[in-house]
C-alpha cells in the first residue's frame, strides 16, 4: 500500500493561503475570494513576456502591478469560474483562448523554465484506456480545444529535475466539463496504477475532490487533487507524483508534477504546493477574462459611466 504523503493537506492549505502570500514576482497579493488563491493571474493584461538564453521565463507584470490586482475586489464567497455565455463557442475560438493564456514558468517556483517540446497539439488530449495506459487521442465532440504546456526545474546539486505539465481544456459546455471531472475522479478508483508512457508509471493514486459549494478548500467551481508514487525505468525507488485539476464553468485546468530523485519529503511537499499555486494563477487569469472578476469589473465600469453621466 502506498505510504501516505501529506501533499493533499499541504496543497489545500496553500490554496487557502495563496491570496495572502506574494506572487511569483514577490508582490503582495491582497485579499481574495474565500481567502483563497487570489495571488495572481498569468499576464494576459499586457504584461511583457520574454525568455533568457537558458529558456527561463522572465516575464514581469505590466507597470509593476500585482497580477492579482483586479481579482482582489471580488466577493469572498465566489469561486474562480468562467461564465458559459462568455466562454469560447467554436474550435477556433477555443484554440485562440487556450493559446492566449500566458502562464509564467516561475509561477511554479523559482528556477522553473519552459521545457521542450513546450506545447501540445490543441486538437488532442490524453485518454486513460481500459488497460490503464495513457494515450493521446483526437478530441471528442464534447471538447473544443486542449493545450498542454510543459515546464521544468533543471537538475542540480544532487537533485533530479522537476517536470510540470499543465493542460487547459475548453469543453463544449459546463455539463461536459462536469462529466470530465467525474471521469477523472473515477479513473483513480478504476486505475490506482497507471502507465504514463514507455518509461514511467504511477502507482497507489489517491484523490480528494473539493466542490466550492461544500465550502471546504475549493477555490474554483470544482477542485480535484491526486497523489501517488512515480516509478521511472532506470531510477531506483519511487518518486513523488501529484496531479491537480480545477473546473471553471466549461473550462478545466489540470497539471501534474514529477519530482526527481534527491528531494526530501519537505522539499517535495513544498514543490507540490508551489505547483498547485501556479495552476491557481492560471485559474485567476481565466476568471479575469470571463468569470466573476470580469463581470464585477464590467459592472463597476458601467456604474462609473452612469455616475459620470449623472454629473454632466
Amino acid at each position: 500500500m502506498t505510504e501516505w504523503r501529506p501533499v493533499v493537506a499541504a496543497v489545500a492549505g496553500t490554496l487557502l493561503l495563496a491570496g495572502c502570500t506574494s506572487g511569483a514576482d514577490g508582490g503582495s497579493a491582497g485579499e481574495g475570494k474565500k481567502g483563497s488563491a487570489r495571488s495572481g493571474t498569468s499576464g494576459s493584461d499586457g504584461a511583457g513576456s520574454s525568455a533568457s538564453a537558458d529558456g527561463t521565463d522572465t516575464t514581469t507584470p505590466a507597470d509593476g502591478a500585482d497580477p492579482s490586482s483586479s481579482a482582489a475586489a471580488v466577493a469572498e464567497d465566489e469561486p474562480y469560474t468562467m461564465a458559459e455565455e462568455l466562454a469560447p463557442r467554436t474550435r477556433s475560438e477555443a484554440v485562440a483562448f487556450v493559446r492566449g493564456l500566458t502562464p509564467r514558468a516561475d509561477n511554479f517556483g523559482s528556477g522553473f523554465r519552459k521545457a521542450q517540446p513546450y506545447e501540445s497539439d490543441p486538437g488532442e488530449w490524453a485518454v486513460l484506456d481500459e488497460d490503464c495506459v495513457w494515450q493521446r487521442q483526437p478530441l471528442p465532440d464534447t471538447a473544443l480545444a486542449s493545450l498542454t504546456r510543459r515546464f521544468e526545474l533543471p537538475a542540480g546539486e544532487g537533485k533530479g529535475p522537476v517536470q510540470v505539465s499543465m493542460t487547459v481544456t475548453v469543453h463544449k459546455d459546463t455539463t461536459a466539463a462536469r462529466r470530465d471531472m467525474a471521469v477523472s475522479l473515477e479513473e483513480a478508483l478504476r486505475c490506482p496504477n497507471q502507465r504514463l508512457n514507455a518509461t514511467e508509471q504511477v502507482r497507489g493514486l489517491y484523490s480528494r475532490a473539493d466542490p466550492f459549494s461544500e465550502a471546504r478548500n475549493g477555490v474554483t467551481d470544482d477542485d480535484l487533487i491526486e497523489s501517488g508514487e512515480l516509478l521511472v525505468d532506470g531510477i531506483k525507488g519511487a518518486l513523488p507524483f501529484d496531479w491537480f485539476k480545477y473546473r471553471l464553468g466549461p473550462v478545466t485546468v489540470a497539471a501534474t508534477d514529477r519530482i526527481g530523485a534527491g528531494h526530501t519529503d519537505e522539499e517535495a511537499s513544498r514543490i507540490a504546493s508551489q505547483v498547485a499555486q501556479g495552476v491557481a494563477y492560471t485559474a485567476a487569469e481565466i476568471d479575469s477574462i470571463g468569470g466573476n472578476t470580469a463581470r464585477d469589473d464590467a459592472e463597476g465600469k458601467d456604474g462609473s459611466d452612469d455616475a459620470e453621466a449623472r454629473d454632466e
